[in-house]
């Protein structure tokens, strides 16, 4: 048994049993990627994949029984290499962190400056996509550390940790109407209304609002990042609910915010990291410079926990 024998396996997994892209993954030849496979089965003494000729066209039960157990064996291995990485180069190597827009351009800044100051022999790589993105560039091992709002407690693969809580602020031109009265749901529903997409920057909280009060919001322009919200908004079409962090009154002169927590409630940020993963020091002194309240024994106990962390919605 060796690992390429475990890659191939996994990879045509992942593939959709497509052994030309699994060759093409692990540079290698289609040929070389059967035999691996059929090494490994004769090895183990059971089929792996169920065949139709020579394809492969799903995992048989035996096979669905061992691919977690190699998902994991691969992992160890990663692990070890980067452990003996953590002592040869503790100051050197590569941070991929992936995030949200709004994290990335309003949450991140400060604690990537800091970062960069304490370890600038580390390549820091950021990559931004939506919740599902992120959680998505963390099960591929393509990302370190994910940042997001939504979808990172719903995997079993990961670890989402709450960093910091948030509300929604409402965005109007000055002289508009909202800032005279009350902020209620009931006004906003006058109103067409530009916001984030589903699944973006609390938009769940937003629609569940509405649609317990019996509302149907004039929803007339959706985009992933509050900057485009906020253009559209100066530009007169429409009333912008934004995260409350995306609002600068320094330079969003042209715009005026209401605090929209009592309407849409109290949003929860989470930091996620693969689980099994092992975090080099620098990853684990970004992380606590991101959220304090998450040490490096606070991030391990979570890691070698069996259990999802989650916390309220």
């Amino acid at each position: 048994m060796n690992f390429q024998q475990l890659r191939s396996v996994r990879e045509a997994v992942r593939c959709g049993f497509n052994l030309t892209e699994v060759a093409h993954t692990l540079h290698t030849s289609q040929p070389g990627v059967s035999r691996q496979i059929r090494e490994l089965e004769e090895e183990l003494g059971i089929e792996l994949f169920v065949r139709a000729g020579k394809r492969l066209t799903g995992l048989t039960e035996p096979g669905g029984h061992v691919l977690p157990i190699i998902e994991r064996m691969l992992q160890e291995s990663s692990n070890l290499r980067h452990a003996g990485q953590e002592f040869v180069a503790r100051q050197t190597g590569r941070l991929s962190v992936a995030a949200t827009h709004t994290q990335a351009r309003y949450a991140l800044p400060v604690a990537v400056q800091e970062f960069r100051g304490r370890f600038p022999n580390v390549s820091l790589h950021l990559h931004q996509g939506s919740p599902k993105q992120v959680a998505q560039m963390l099960l591929d091992g393509e990302a370190d550390v994910g940042i997001a709002t939504e979808a990172l407690g719903d995997y079993a693969q990961l670890v989402a940790l709450p960093c910091y809580r948030w509300t929604h602020s409402v965005v109007v031109p000055p002289g508009h109407a909202l800032l005279d009265g009350p902020l209620s749901l009931e006004a906003l529903a006058e109103h067409p209304l530009i916001t984030y997409d589903n699944g973006f920057t609390g938009r769940t909280r937003i629609d569940r609002a509405f649609e317990d009060q019996g509302l149907a919001p004039q929803i007339v322009l959706t985009a992933m990042d509050a900057d485009v919200i906020k253009t559209y908004v100066q530009l007169g079409m429409g009333v912008g609910v934004v995260a409350g962090i995306a609002f600068e009154a320094e330079r969003d002169t042209h715009l005026r915010a209401l605090d929209a927590g009592p309407l849409f409630g109290i949003n929860q940020t989470r930091l996620a990291v693969r689980r099994g993963s092992y975090l080099r020091g620098y990853v684990h002194a970004f992380i606590e410079s991101f959220a304090p309240s998450l040490t490096r024994e606070v991030v391990e106990e979570a890691l070698a926990s069996d259990a999802v962390v989650r916390d309220e919605a």
